[in-house]
């Protein structure tokens, strides 16, 4: 379980460009265990690019609910473990041809990965912290 983050990390994070936030979730996501979502009353927020549907990820509950605004506002934040993860969405947003949206911003800017992707950086990153 991650501690809440302090206002003026949060605002300091938000300055991030996506590379840097990217990072910063891999390492944040490792050290809670956890990996943060959005789900309203049908499952899973989804977001589109011009390539890809997505799924959107964020490292810490306080970004998460931040981006529950306007159209997203019935959205909860919910943490899924880096276990579930790794064991169980990984496979199945790869069997659904789904893509991950690495914390998006305000502006709905954030790096677009394969889940593949996103679970070898996981365990690269644990490896690292051990």
């Amino acid at each position: 379980m991650s501690t809440p983050l302090e206002p003026t990390m949060v605002e300091t994070i938000k300055g991030y460009d996506a590379e840097k936030r990217f990072k910063y979730l891999v390492k944040e996501v490792v050290t809670n265990r956890e990996i943060w979502i959005l789900i309203d009353e049908h499952g899973c927020v989804m977001l589109n690019t011009d390539d890809e549907d997505c799924v959107p990820v964020w490292p810490n509950k306080e970004f998460a609910e931040a981006w529950a605004t306007g159209e997203w506002d019935t959205c909860k934040a919910e943490a899924i473990s880096i276990n579930k993860w790794h064991s169980r969405w990984t496979h199945g947003l790869e069997d659904d041809g789904l893509a991950i949206v690495i914390f998006p911003n305000e502006n709905e800017d954030g790096l677009v990965i394969f889940p593949d992707e996103l679970d070898f950086e996981l365990k690269q990153q644990a490896k690292k912290s051990k």
